[in-house]
């Protein structure tokens, strides 16, 4: 599939549903290219997952959105003067429709690796006419309705309506009948032809008919040749006295080579290709034999054409209804591989000669370049001289090695800039991770789109918030290196952060040794009490693994915990970050900061939200005094579903060696709030 179709889908995209969409699409079908070049050949699934991909994103159904990249397809082929092709393909839209297989023909000189479908119309009248699409691709039913409506549309001023008659797919080829109805004004009903007097008819004999067309053939109603042009004889041995399906195999249309197939479709471009080698390249496939292997070869050279005849015989054809049998892709890759050079390819027209009984097939080899020629074995002087024939072949390979060069260097400058696309790619996603670790991905696309950091503040209901700190934190500082204290808060942290994930809370920030996260904001839920206490328990459960470097035990934390509503939303200009702002901020720091090692301070509020039923124990501790707030009653937490009320008891014991608070400090000197504490606590209306 060639990227100028691909093209013409992902410009329709950016088109209609903005680049960012089409970025999306483009990642979900997991197509690494962020641009097609127009000759390139592409993986022929690229079209079906954009269509899923797309389908599944934008919500538009799939066969709708087939049938709009058909109609994108024909307004952008403009873009290359591709327009001005379906333009002269005929006066009226009967025309265009009853040469639409003869299309993809004239394109075969700048994409020769073209896989075209095959179109055959019959049943015409003044109303429209029945036509019959068949393809080796799966999928694309739509797409051809949307393009053949709007070529009637664009080119025409047609309206052309399209109904499926049939729909049947085999593994290897998909055909489908559609009836078109659309004002055939330009139709004219079959009259028949008048006799033309003796007086003026010119007499020719066949003998100089055929001397004029040197690549002809005439076969009879048992596909028997009755004669070859002189240029096939000088490539192909003895082919007179041969039956026809047997000697080539009908590459155009996409249907078996029978009498009635060729009578049903002498309107469109027939193709043939030789199932034997030239004799060129059977002399050079024997020159380059040993002379033991000479007679091995020269029988299977007898056999081949004994088992080409069997294949095609065992060719399971299916029966249409309407048109006779269909193309089997298996038999006709057993016939002939089209990728070898050494057979001879034909094209050409069909024509019933009524006095012979006969059909004449008036054909002109298939040359990509001087080189095939050469080994086909055929030469310029072989070539008619009444056509184009030669000069096409001349001027085709200067053209052919112009354009290689251009394509090669327009290839060259797209794989360049592909490079340098999954370079950038993978540099946004490094930068889109590190931003979302700052910042929520709403919060954060809301600012790339240009909103005002003011914009992205909401007021939050309900939420729970979570305070912790490092017990003795000041102490710990002084007795080891500054490096130690990084090494040890960033093993804490990572631990907590490995936590949030699995826990569903966000964390919002660290001071120093403080550790704030919350749940019901950025993403509201009404389970955000439990998600935090969920959290509280899995950091004591964390302590087991982390070791103060001041004396070899565990380190300790204290907890605090409370619910209420807050501000959240990015402030400021530099260094932007998600803030929390409300008295609930600061009461839950006043939990934190009244509590002891390793228990779970939790204010009543919080209580509301979770319920005994669930699994949680909870303790009244009783009332306290909280500064800002008077007198609170607060509990501890005692368990949580999962846990093991016995393992908390341990960890709270190992919690309550420290001694207890006289006038805000441990009698051993350890402060509560040691001073970075206080400067944080100075700070707490401001701080989130």
């Amino acid at each position: 599939m060639y990227g100028l179709l691909l093209e013409s889908i992902y410009e329709y995209l950016k088109q209609t549903y903005g680049e960012n969409v089409a970025e999306e699409i483009r990642k979900r079908a997991n197509i690494h290219q962020h641009s097609f070049v127009t000759h390139k050949v592409y993986s022929e699934t690229l079209v079906p997952r954009m269509g899923d991909a797309a389908a599944a994103i934008t919500g538009t159904p799939k066969d709708e959105l087939m049938e709009q990249f058909g109609v994108a397809f024909v307004t952008f082929v403009g873009h290359y003067g591709y327009d001005r092709v379906l333009r002269v393909l005929g006066r009226h839209m009967r025309d265009f429709l009853n040469g639409l297989d003869n299309l993809h023909e004239y394109l075969r000189f700048s994409y020769a690796k073209l896989k075209p479908p095959s179109f055959f119309c019959e049943n015409e009248t003044k109303e429209g006419l029945t036509l019959h699409y068949r393809s080796k691709r799966k999928g694309f039913l739509h797409y051809v309705k949307g393009q053949i409506k709007t070529v009637g549309s664009l080119f025409y001023n047609t309206h052309v309506e399209i109904d499926v008659i049939s729909h049947r797919e085999t593994e290897d080829l998909t055909h489908v009948v559609f009836q078109l109805k659309f004002d055939n004004y330009a139709y004219r009903e079959p009259v028949e032809k008048k006799d033309i007097t003796q007086t003026t008819k010119l007499h020719v004999r066949s003998a100089v008919f055929f001397d004029v067309f040197p690549f002809h053939l005439v076969f009879n109603r048992d596909m028997l040749i009755r004669s070859a042009g002189k240029g096939l004889e000088q490539v192909l041995e003895g082919l007179e006295g041969r039956q026809v399906d047997t000697e080539f195999v009908m590459m155009r249309p996409l249907l078996e080579f029978t009498w009635k197939n060729v009578m049903s479709h002498t309107n469109n471009v027939f193709e043939l290709q030789s199932v034997n080698e030239t004799k060129a390249q059977r002399q050079q496939d024997l020159d380059d034999l040993s002379d033991d292997d000479v007679c091995s070869f020269q029988t299977e050279t007898a056999s081949r054409r004994t088992r080409v005849s069997r294949a095609s015989r065992r060719i399971s054809y299916a029966q249409s209804q309407d048109c006779g049998t269909i193309y089997s892709q298996p038999a006709h890759d057993q016939v002939y591989n089209s990728a070898r050079t050494s057979y001879l390819r034909l094209k050409g027209q069909m024509m019933f000669m009524e006095e012979w009984d006969s059909i004449l097939f008036l054909g002109t080899p298939i040359m990509e370049n001087l080189d095939v020629m050469f080994t086909t074995g055929l030469y310029i002087n072989d070539l008619s001289m009444h056509d184009s024939s030669r000069d096409l072949v001349l001027a085709g390979t200067q053209q052919s090695a112009e354009l290689k060069l251009a394509l090669d260097q327009e290839q060259q400058k797209n794989k360049k800039l592909e490079e340098t696309m999954r370079k950038l790619d993978a540099e946004m996603k490094k930068t889109d991770s590190l931003l979302y670790q700052m910042i929520p991905k709403s919060v954060a696309d809301r600012l790339r789109k240009g909103e005002p950091a003011m914009n992205t503040c909401e007021v939050f209901e309900s939420v729970t918030i979570l305070f912790s700190d490092v017990v003795g934190f000041t102490t710990i500082c002084s007795q080891i290196t500054p490096m130690q204290v990084v090494g040890m808060l960033n093993a804490m942290y990572t631990e907590f952060d490995q936590l949030s994930e699995k826990n569903q809370v966000y964390k919002v920030e660290t001071i120093g040794d403080a550790y704030m996260v919350v749940a019901g904001a950025p993403i509201k839920t009404k389970y955000h009490a439990h998600h935090i206490c969920n959290m509280a328990f899995d950091m004591l459960d964390a302590m087991s693994n982390l070791t103060d470097p001041s004396t070899g035990g565990n380190m300790r934390i204290r907890v605090g915990v409370h619910s209420g509503a807050v501000v959240a939303g990015v402030v400021g200009m530099k260094m932007p970050r998600y803030c929390l702002f409300g008295d609930t901020v600061n009461t839950a720091s006043r939990m934190e900061s009244t509590g002891e090692a390793m228990k779970l301070h939790v204010s009543e509020t919080t209580k509301q939200f979770i319920s005994s039923g669930d699994g949680y124990v909870l303790q009244e501790r009783g009332s306290i005094q909280v500064k800002g707030k008077g007198s609170m009653k607060t509990y501890w937490l005692m368990g949580i579903p999962g846990h093991d009320p016995a393992k908390y008891a341990e960890l709270a014991r190992r919690g309550s060696h420290m001694p207890p608070l006289e006038n805000g400090k441990h009698v051993n000197g350890f402060d509560t709030l040691g001073p970075e504490d206080a400067e944080l606590d100075g700070l707490e209306s401001d701080k989130t």
